[in-house]
């Protein structure tokens, strides 16, 4: 099977320089496009020197992850295409185990195991995901690597077929600049009646504090996106009326909890989230038409 990597960057020079050689030994003939969100350091011109036969795309506006993975998906060759982080470090063997769900034309996407510490000499495993609805919210967890069942696919380390990418709209660029965008479309896709896979054998490495979300962005900033991003996802994608009302109804325990922990970010997350209700009411119409499983066949499957 013929593959594309998308390689989203924002002013990942030195990650790039460490981790692309691997991407490109450890996945030969792939087609390998970077996308530069308008990085502000010398990424182009490095990529352009030492990697002269990968494509580079250049964004002249920093517009964050869901943006910067759409355009890549849609200047790619194939309809395998694999999604990586620049701080995700590629291992040998690891793309071969993905590529045997595919023979499923119902799979949409197939998620990595990320390696992301060590414990007790035993890796710790992460990128099978889990998760039920909660004080009126999907609370998303780390799901043990021992199924290949998952709620979401991790944006950074999963592998994707583009003609169902495009049929169910890609990523939403509402969650601009980060966070949420993979879970959306991965829980866009279970109730649009797709599968999602996690493949224990195929493993990556991936420290996070080394990715620009956490190197370029303040702690109070992150969080409130993440809060905005949290109540969207339940406007956008729920649909069961329990679960509806179980979210609304929570709305003044969570301001609350905010303020007397002297925490603004959860009230800032759901004003930003309020000025985003038209789009919201125009996206939902549009998901709720594709949509052929209900919100408690889906959580029901994926409690552990």
């Amino acid at each position: 099977m013929k593959i594309s990597i998308v390689i989203p960057n924002y002013n990942g020079v030195e990650i790039l320089k460490k981790n692309l050689p691997k991407v490109i030994n450890y996945s030969q003939n792939a087609e390998i496009i970077v996308v530069d969100d308008a990085s502000t350091d010398n990424s182009v011109e490095i990529l352009k020197k030492n990697f002269p036969h990968i494509k580079v795309i250049t964004k002249t506006r920093n517009e964050g992850f869901a943006s910067t993975v759409n355009i890549g998906l849609k200047n790619t060759a194939n309809d395998l295409v694999l999604l990586l982080n620049s701080d995700v470090e590629v291992l040998p063997g690891f793309l071969t185990p993905l590529l045997k769900h595919f023979e499923d034309k119902d799979v949409f996407a197939v998620g990595c195991a990320q390696i992301t510490g060590v414990s007790n000499d035993n890796e710790y495993i992460e990128g099978r995901g889990i998760g039920h609805f909660q004080e009126g919210f999907l609370t998303h967890a780390r799901g043990e690597p021992d199924k290949i069942n998952t709620l979401w696919v991790f944006g950074g380390a999963a592998i994707y077929r583009k003609s169902i990418w495009k049929t169910i709209g890609g990523m939403n660029e509402i969650y601009t600049p980060f966070y949420w965008e993979d879970i959306d479309i991965s829980y866009r896709a279970l109730k649009i009646g797709y599968k999602l896979i996690f493949e224990s054998s195929s493993k990556v490495k991936h420290i996070q504090k080394e990715g620009a979300i956490r190197t370029h962005y303040k702690k109070l900033f992150i969080k409130t996106v993440a809060y905005r991003n949290q109540i969207l996802f339940v406007w956008l994608n729920i649909s069961d009326a329990e679960y509806l009302i179980n979210h609304f109804l929570y709305f003044p325990f969570h301001i609350l909890k905010s303020l007397i922990s002297l925490d603004p970010a959860f009230i800032l997350g759901l004003l930003k989230a309020i000025l985003l209700v038209p789009e919201v009411i125009s996206q939902r119409k549009a998901n709720q038409k594709l949509f052929i499983k209900k919100d408690s066949q889906i959580f029901q499957l994926f409690q552990n």
